[in-house]
């Protein structure tokens, strides 16, 4: 009932808006009555996409499901940029009610809102188009080395390569998951961490296209965290087919890797927002790194999320790899990041731990990017008095 609640809100909330924009800036348009009633219809039928575009992964007919969660999707990019685009529009239409208001015939008020209102749309369509183009593209290599005090010999320049939300569903599939695992497959790591969210679905809807993970290759094998929504398409399943695929799941615990002449430490824990839940399911730090061997002088924590390095900073972990920000995916979303999470992007700090939080491998909603890009991360440890660089290959 609770949730039923909250999504009607959320679609009263996104039906008002259309309202707002539809008011703002179609009596503007300098065209024939029909288009400004097609603009509306379109409008009209966005407020109903959008909520079915979302929706969608829930319908038995998948192929259908897929279908509508493509076209419910888009118009969800389309919108949020229309949305802004409009906002914008209105501090400029102030501005220039401002201007002229101090030095009258300075600018023309009508002039300005006929143009900024065209401009509108087209900039949102612009945006939208060059977004999808970044979404769908295979993600880029980012380079980090992150530099470890008394680092052993034997231990510079390990790597490890860290792929997060791919989130393959409704409009990530088969295809664009094996473009990424013939990816980290070409860096020939030593180890793969996978940070969460692989998926938007259950396993019978996309096991198929989970299929290719099976392939991913590395010295000391592929390590998996769960994300929040593993636990909204069913996590005790899905951990149970990752297994079947050959990747390691850390539920809370850790394994010690034999590297050479010396060992290193890579932990696990659960999604943090499953802190509600008990059992192996409820995100322990400091238990995933119980009866861990102390001479193992680095130790890395695989954790969805980045705030969970808030209770991870003072446990002895060296290294925190996350994701679940997408880096804000797309303006403005990346300014809100921050009200939830200490770290939107990169590489960052707290203590002795250090902190790598990965911008996502696919995306979650909108097929649309827009200064936040895609990343397969290529982490190296190096001895500290290197210098700590990322770049792109």
């Amino acid at each position: 009932m609770r949730r039923s609640s909250f999504f009607t809100r959320v679609i009263v909330i996104g039906v008002l808006m259309h309202i707002f924009v539809g008011w703002r800036l179609i009596p503007e348009w300098p065209v024939q009555p029909f288009v400004k009633a097609l603009a509306v219809l379109w409008l009209i039928s966005s407020c109903v996409l959008i909520p079915l575009g979302v929706l969608a992964r829930r319908f038995e007919r998948q192929p259908l499901g897929d279908r509508i969660a493509w076209v419910g999707l888009l118009a969800m990019g389309y919108f949020s940029s229309l949305l802004v685009f409009t906002l914008l529009r209105e501090v400029t239409i102030a501005s220039i009610f401002v201007l002229d208001v101090l030095q009258p015939g300075t600018a023309s008020l009508d002039h300005w809102g006929v143009v900024t209102a065209v401009a509108v749309p087209a900039l949102a369509l612009l945006s939208t188009a060059i977004g999808f183009a970044n979404a769908r593209r295979r993600a880029k290599v980012v380079t980090v080395e992150v530099p470890v005090a008394d680092l052993p010999a034997a231990l510079a320049g390990l790597t490890i390569v860290q792929i997060s939300d791919i989130h393959v569903g409704p409009t990530i599939k088969k295809q664009y998951v094996e473009a990424i695992v013939a990816e980290v497959n070409r860096l020939a790591p030593d180890l793969v961490a996978i940070t969460g969210d692989i998926v938007d679905g259950s396993v019978a809807q996309l096991a198929e296209h989970t299929r290719p993970l099976s392939g991913i290759r590395a010295r000391y094998g592929a390590y998996l965290v769960t994300g929040n929504h593993e636990y909204y398409s069913g996590a005790d399943e899905w951990v149970a087919e990752f297994r079947r695929l050959g990747l390691k799941v850390l539920l809370n615990e850790h394994v010690v890797i034999q590297h050479d002449d010396t060992r290193f430490v890579v932990a696990g824990v659960t999604d943090y927002s499953t802190g509600h839940l008990s059992g192996i399911h409820r995100s322990d730090p400091a238990g995933a790194l119980k009866n861990a061997p102390p001479e193992a002088h680095v130790k890395v924590l695989l954790a969805h999320q980045p705030r969970t390095a808030l209770a991870a900073a003072n446990l002895g972990y060296t290294l925190q790899l996350s994701g679940h920000t997408h880096g804000g995916q797309f303006f403005p979303w990346n300014f809100f990041v921050r009200l939830q999470q200490p770290f939107t992007a990169g590489l960052a700090r707290i203590g002795d731990l250090w902190i790598y939080t990965s911008r996502g491998t696919g995306y979650w909603g909108p097929p649309k990017r827009l200064a936040a890009p895609s990343e397969i991360t290529c982490v190296r440890l190096v001895p500290a008095n290197s210098m700590s660089l990322s770049r792109v290959a």
